[in-house]
């Protein structure tokens, strides 16, 4: 279905090389859109995405749990498609299950800056250029914001519910500029994140237990993200989290 609202649209995904986020930029490069994917490590992934609409796709590099390093990437991407309609601030991750008590202070300090502190400055640095468009956030909670995560994901739980947080805080602070900040919050989608931190044996129970009895696909999620990205759509929409779990989790 082609949404006409985003066809030439400028858009950065942030950790958009695999899982949701590359789906993400397939999903809105299909629709027309300039779409600037960031990667980190997963380079050869990025650059086979990349191909896959050479016209469409261009790539950014940068590690975001170093400080400093979301704002560069951003202004990066601004001045490669000489604006911002749309940041789709998706990167995050565990980085290891590993429970309260037995955290080292680096372990935390990594993860934080991934998940809350990139997202933060990725958006302070963004936010002229979606003024100026008038354009919109759209951030990549998780179910865990709600449920709390499983044993050794606390931390990545708590720093979703930050992400949750923030998209209902700056929605009423942006509004006034034109800027929509909504967020989607995926529950068990099959990507590398769970191919990583999830043993399949716990992965083969949490799917079991959701109402529709299996996993989600990267490509299931997407919908939202378009929905949410389109003023013909959602123009009436900010400070919501739409939830993509199966029924998962029913709030």
């Amino acid at each position: 279905m082609r949404i006409g609202d985003l066809n030439g649209t400028r858009v950065l995904v942030t950790g958009g090389s695999t899982g949701i986020g590359a789906a993400v930029v397939r999903a809105f490069a299909a629709q027309g859109a300039q779409v600037i994917a960031h990667y980190n490590q997963s380079e050869a992934a990025a650059q086979a995405l990349r191909a896959e609409s050479p016209e469409r796709i261009k790539l950014v590099q940068g590690d975001l749990s170093e400080p400093g390093s979301a704002s560069r990437v951003v202004e990066a991407a601004a001045e490669m498609l000489g604006g911002l309609d749309g940041l789709i601030n998706n990167a995050g991750g565990m980085l290891g299950r590993i429970k309260t008590t037995a955290m080292p202070e680096s372990h935390f300090d990594e993860v934080v800056n991934l998940n809350v502190r990139s997202v933060w400055d990725a958006t302070l640095a963004a936010y002229p250029h979606l003024k100026q468009s008038k354009g919109y956030i759209i951030n990549t909670s998780s179910i865990a914001a709600r449920t709390g995560g499983g044993s050794g994901a606390v931390l990545y739980a708590a720093t979703k519910s930050f992400v949750s947080s923030l998209t209902r805080g700056q929605a009423k602070e942006f509004v006034g500029d034109g800027i929509r900040v909504n967020a989607v919050a995926p529950g068990l989608i099959q990507t590398p994140f769970h191919d990583r931190y999830t043993p399949p044996d716990i992965f083969a129970s949490q799917a079991a237990s959701v109402p529709m009895g299996r996993e989600g696909l990267p490509e299931e999620c997407v919908g939202a993200f378009l929905f949410l990205a389109s003023p013909a759509m959602s123009g009436y929409i900010t400070g919501q989290v739409i939830e993509v779990n199966g029924g998962q989790l029913m709030p």
